[in-house]
Parts: C-alpha cells; structure tokens; sequence
C-alpha cells in the first residue's frame, strides 16, 4: 500500500462525544504522519434517525478541531451502488434472498443473507496482533433488508472499499464485526484494508463513555471556553503516548510523533480535570494579545483588559471561567465599587481603637500617593506592608485589620485579587480615589 487513506464514518444519529472524536484524532494523525488521506464519510443509511443538525454538529466538531477531510462522502448518495453489488451477489450464489417468517407485526418477510462459508477468519490488528475468530456460529447472516437498504456491514465493506481505504482504524467494540467484513470483501473480490481497534474510553468510575452517561457534545467543551488545540492535545493522548516525557504537544508535533504501535491495549479514562489543566496550559502559552483576542470579552475598555489578562491567565482554565471572572471578583477593575460601611471595619477587633480602619487608611492614602504611575505590584507591596507589619507587631488587628479594608476600598468585593495587585492595575491615581472615598463613609 503505497498511499495511507483512513477515514471517519460517524452516523448522524445523535451528538457525538470525545470518545468518537479520539477514533477521528487518530486516523487524521495517522494519515498524515504517513502523507496519506483521510476520509470523511456520513453514514446517514437510518433514515428515521439520522438528523440534520447532527450531521452540522460533526461538521463544526471537526473544523474546529482543525481535522479537515481531505474527501467526503455521504453513505446515502450511494444507494444505487449498494442495489448493483447486491444483485451481482445474489445472482453470483454469495447472497441469497431468504423468506423469513416475520416474529413481530412488521417484520421483513425477506431479507438477503450472505452465504456463510463457515471456518474461521484471522487478521492482523496493528493494535493487538493477530485475531482469529470463527465463523460459523454466525450463520448465513443478513446483508440487507431489500436491494435498496443494505445493513452496516455491507455498505462500510462496499464504501471502505470504494473509496480505497487502506486502514480502518476504530474502536475495540468493532472487533466482534470485522469477520463479517473480512468475508464479504474476499467474497466481493476487494482488497483487505489493515485494522486497528482502539482501547474504549471509560469515564473515572471505569464505566464506559457513553452518549447516554458522562460524555458531552464536542461543541460543549468549545462553548466553554475551551481552546482546540488544547482538546486535540487532550483527545491523542487518551491511549497513546509519544514515547517520550512530552506531555503538550501542537498539531503539528503531534502529527510528527504519532504511530500506531505507541497505542495502549487497556482503556483510557476521560478525566475533564487533566483535560482543564491541559486546557489552563494552553491558554497561557498564548501571548497576553491573543488571549484577549480568542477569550471574546466584552468590557469597556481594552487597555485594561491587557492588564488583567495575567491574572486571568493564572486562575481561569477556560474561557468561560475568565468570562465569569471579568464580571466577578475581577469586577472592580473596570466599574467603580459600591462600598458599605459595616465591610470596611469587618477586620476590626472589639480591642481595637475607635475610628482604626479610618486612620489605617488615612496612612496608607498618603502612601499611595507617593507611588508613580506604571509601578509593579512588587513595588506596591515593598512601598505598603511595612504598615501591615507593624500592625501585626502591636498583636491588635494583625495585618487583617489594614490589608482587609484597603483591599475592600478597591474592589468593593470580599473576593478580589490582593491589594498590592489592585493598585498596579488601577494606578495610583484611581486607586486614591477609591480610598478617599472609603474614608470618606467611614467618616459619614
């Protein structure tokens, strides 16, 4: 086989997981780590449940995971090519029409089955080795249910064969069908394409990913804010590794790296906490400019923004997280606070002085006054917690009892960044403003 075509053939028939997108990562990685093709083909054949909306779903999954097909089919455009093969097969003694004696109200009273000719069929999986499996149990098994609705097994032999794929790579549940397949494509006269069936993936308690438990739509990772490169990341190391301490790699290393024989036999686990932190990972690799730019925020004022992206960057693991952040304790950088006056003095202790708050203020005001515009948060901190030093030195409030107000005078919010951080981001200029104001209910 001089030129590698894989392919992807998902039924529309509801919204696919991550586990049905790992078998795409794989044979997209795999074609093109061999110079090869991959395939998309929509395997639409149940007409009462196939859907439009879901074919759009894979459609959107796939180009946002940047796995683009290099030829796409439709399993339905095919059905006068299905008609021919099965007539040829009946009329060659492979295939025959059978009467059935229906069980329930509305079964076929014909159908086609295929001729079994018994023994036992063996292949070489490029995962597990060689399988041998026999036959003969399985009977002269139904192709069809009429010349114009072929089942499963005889429209993927005539497709894969069709449209030349060379490797079948899917999941491990397919293995019990690969017999079938392998008897119909000698019986056709088609070549054999290699197989490889993958581990299945299993949510933490070990139970299988399924549409019905634990498993999302792909564009529900992306709706919140998750980036596609950390996905795809995510997606091919869930049962293969490059062979070496790399545990972040890019689509085009992973496309260098990758080899069917680094697949794990045993299951994988689909873990979302190693898949947020693997997310966290890449959207701090991106400069401060395009995590503004692909995190979609709305605010009021972009330079701002520029400045709080690295706190967004050190707590957020997904865009949406940031999102929520930008409209919570991170707040206070981009509206003004509305304070109260029992939360200013919340630190204060019943031994403490009358009015402590306001004088602790007063002395951090004068303080901040002195900081120039554009100072660190480093500098800020060296410049105030002297102060807090020294309270904490007298063992009357602590440290609590001048930080807690400050920061509460900038941000108005009991959860906020440190005050330190506060006033680089705010400047002094703003953040005087804010602490005048605090002085000035504490005084009211």
């Amino acid at each position: 086989m001089s030129v590698v075509v894989t392919r992807f053939a998902p039924s529309p028939t509801g919204f696919l997981h991550a586990g049905n997108y790992r078998t795409a990562v794989f044979a997209y990685l795999f074609a093109k780590h061999t110079g090869g093709s991959f395939v998309l083909r929509i395997e639409d054949t149940d007409k009462e449940r196939s859907k439009p909306e879901y074919e759009a779903n894979i459609l959107e999954s796939l180009a946002w995971l940047d796995l683009p097909a290099d030829r796409r089919y439709r399993q339905s455009d095919n059905t006068a090519r299905y008609r021919e093969l099965l007539e040829k097969s009946v009329a060659a003694g492979i295939a025959y029409v059978s009467k059935e004696t229906p069980r329930n109200p509305g079964d076929r009273e014909e159908v086609i089955r295929f001729k079994n000719p018994g023994g036992a069929v063996s292949f070489v999986d490029g995962i597990r080795g060689e399988i041998t499996m026999d036959v003969s149990d399985l009977g002269d098994f139904v192709i069809a249910r009429s010349f114009d609705e072929p089942v499963f097994h005889f429209a993927v032999v005539v497709d894969d064969a069709d449209e030349g794929i060379t490797h079948v790579i899917r999941g491990e549940d397919h293995i019990a069908n690969t017999p079938r397949q392998i008897l119909l494509q000698r019986a056709l006269g088609f070549p054999l394409p290699a197989y490889a069936h993958l581990p299945l993936i299993l949510n933490p308690d070990r139970t299988k990913l399924s549409k019905r438990k634990g498993a999302k739509a792909l564009t529900e990772y992306r709706d919140q804010g998750m980036l596609p490169e950390a996905m795809l990341n995510y997606l091919a190391f869930l049962g293969w590794n490059p062979g070496d301490e790399r545990e972040y790699l890019s689509r085009k290393e992973l496309i260098e790296a990758f080899d069917l024989t680094r697949i794990q036999k045993g299951s994988a686990i689909f873990d979302e906490i190693k898949l947020l932190s693997v997310n966290q990972h890449w959207m701090r690799a991106l400069s401060d400019e395009d995590f503004a730019a692909r995190g979609d925020f709305q605010t009021s004022d972009p330079g701002r923004l520029r400045s709080v992206v690295p706190l967004l960057k050190e707590r957020a693991h997904t865009f949406q997280e940031a999102r929520e952040m930008l409209s919570g304790e991170l707040a206070c950088f981009f509206r003004e606070p509305v304070l109260e006056h029992d939360k200013l003095t919340a630190k204060e202790l019943p031994n403490c002085p009358d009015n402590m708050t306001k004088s602790a203020l007063e002395e951090l005001l004068e303080l901040v006054e002195a900081l120039p515009e554009g100072v660190s948060a480093g500098a800020v901190k060296d410049a105030l917690m002297p102060r807090a030093d020294a309270e904490e030195k007298k063992g009357k409030g602590g440290r609590g009892a001048i930080l807690w107000p400050l920061r509460y005078a900038l941000s108005g919010q009991e959860r906020s960044p440190d005050p330190f951080t506060l006033i680089s981001i705010l400047g002094p200029k703003e953040a005087v403003s804010r602490i005048q104001k605090a002085i000035a209910i504490l005084e009211g």
